[in-house]
């Protein structure tokens, strides 16, 4: 039998999207290596709205994905099983200021890499093309609003 999830109102479909993300801070992302899926948690180091910035290493599996292929897709999952999947483009984020404020919020980041200029350090951001919201594994998407 199919679950009969609460109503959603498409008015709230921001605000539930995001609620969704505030209690699941720990989404897993997908990217794509030689046509194959591969998928991780990460640790968003900001998030604006929709828009989603996450650090990676130079050295890691997941930059040299990302710099063969940018489509990307997270999926926000919350303990009450509503979901929120972000479909976008990863973008390397090279902005001095843009790292530099993200440097200063986010101690995980200074310890474990040291310095701002260390070349290990790759910010991404995810630049959504389409936002969608689940409610309860209710087997039915709603299409968030991105403007």
């Amino acid at each position: 039998m199919k679950p009969r999830p609460r109503h959603v109102e498409p008015s709230e479909l921001v605000e539930l999207a995001q609620a969704t993300m505030a209690r699941a801070p720990f989404p897993m992302l997908a990217s794509v290596d030689g046509g194959r899926p591969r998928l991780r948690p990460i640790s968003p180091v900001r998030t604006e709205g929709f828009r989603v910035y996450f650090a990676s290493l130079r050295s890691s599996n997941k930059t040299a994905e990302l710099a063969s292929n940018r489509s990307v897709e997270l999926c926000y999952l919350d303990e009450g099983h509503d979901q929120v999947r972000i479909t976008g483009d990863a973008q390397l984020v090279d902005d001095t200021a843009v790292r530099q404020s993200i440097w200063d919020a986010n101690p995980l980041l200074r310890n474990f890499l040291g310095s701002l200029d260390n070349p290990e350090f790759m910010l991404y951001r995810v630049d959504p093309s389409r936002v969608r919201f689940m409610r309860e594994w209710a087997l039915e998407y709603h299409e968030v609003p991105l403007a």
